[in-house]
């Protein structure tokens, strides 16, 4: 009933925010409610995700949370490629990466951690080293591709096909990675969240559905009320993609995680973070730069900032140093937070 409710709130709230930005309301106002929106749709595309997964098995589940649970980030950067902010794509990307990889992650140590009676907190190291290794190759291929835009070489003036090149390669290493975790995974129980996991199958698909939809025209709502409302709040739009839509994007991995590893449930929160974390860096950018193509405004691995481009390589290696022995402190998870903390405080002034 409780859950009901909650659902009942997200798609009322969804459509006072469709009903403000068809009446040309206050742009703050929009984009307010739109980005609050995002997130509890991510919490019910969520919701469905485990209902459905739990009919056919943990490979399905794991799947589909990864997949479905970007859907809203997935709009947000389709959205901002047809109108041309380029700025609000590309930092919506790295805003998921860099929430999951620190904030969330983070979160989930200290929880899991201050939970453990001996205060360390222990998990498989298979699936945060093979995270890193996709994460450092995602990496590889963003601060190549900054170091040539930076020098002015001839490979700089073909930026647009070695990103594709690179995509491509991305797509075929996660396939590849993909297909032997879920056959090595395929025995293990699923992630459990009885909570969630209540909706019949038919229920399920059709509340994926709806909020899929409701996702694409809150996304569109979002983008619109973009330039007015950060003008009226004096924020900027690196802010509002690495931080505002990265948050709200990803309320799934936020809640699940760290209330997962708060149950002392630590290899099934590291699963939740890890896999996203994992999809967004070597699916999720990858395919964007190629459906790109058929817009006017392309994107590719190349960053403006070359600060961000730092701030990836620390990343990574910092989610290796911390879960690569396959257990983590308090005090790491919160270096992780203060990462992300001190990143979002610089995109805040920029």
């Amino acid at each position: 009933m409780t859950q009901r409710l909650v659902l009942g709130a997200i798609f009322s709230l969804v459509a006072v925010a469709g009903a403000l930005h068809y009446a040309d309301a206050e742009p703050v106002a929009v984009f307010v409610l739109s980005a609050v929106a995002l997130g509890g749709l991510a919490w019910a595309i969520g919701i469905g995700t485990e209902s459905v997964g739990a009919h056919f098995g943990p490979a399905a589940t794991g799947v589909l949370q990864s997949t479905l649970g970007n859907l809203p980030e997935l709009f947000i950067v389709l959205f901002s490629l047809a109108a041309g902010e380029i700025v609000v794509a590309q930092t919506s990307i790295l805003g998921s990466l860099f929430a999951n990889a620190l904030l969330v992650l983070g979160l989930a140590i200290v929880a899991g951690a201050r939970q453990a009676e001996d205060g360390v907190m222990r998990f498989q190291s298979r699936l945060p080293n093979d995270t890193a290794t996709l994460l450092l190759l995602a990496v590889f291929i963003i601060v190549l591709l900054g170091l040539s835009d930076e020098v002015g070489d001839r490979a700089s003036q073909h930026q647009v096909a070695i990103s594709s090149i690179g995509a491509v390669c991305l797509l075929g290493v996660y396939a590849a990675w993909l297909w032997g975790y879920l056959r090595t995974r395929a025995s293990e129980p699923a992630i459990e969240q009885q909570a969630h996991a209540v909706l019949g199958l038919r229920i399920a698909i059709v509340l994926l559905a709806v909020a899929g939809v409701a996702a694409a025209f809150v996304s569109d709502w979002f983008i619109d009320a973009l330039n007015p409302a950060v003008e009226a709040l004096g924020i900027s739009k690196a802010f509002t993609g690495l931080v505002i839509v990265a948050i709200a994007g990803n309320a799934v991995e936020n809640v699940v995680g760290v209330t997962l590893a708060a149950k002392g449930q630590a290899d099934l929160a590291i699963s939740v973070v890890k896999n996203s974390v994992a999809q967004i860096a070597v699916f999720l950018y990858p395919a964007l730069v190629l459906l790109s193509l058929f817009f006017t405004e392309r994107l590719t691995f190349v960053l403006s900032n070359p600060v961000y481009i730092g701030a990836l390589a620390i990343m990574a290696l910092a989610v290796w140093q911390v879960t690569g022995d396959g257990q983590a402190v308090v005090f790491e998870g919160m270096a992780l937070v203060a990462i992300y903390v001190i990143l979002a405080v610089l995109a805040f002034y920029e």
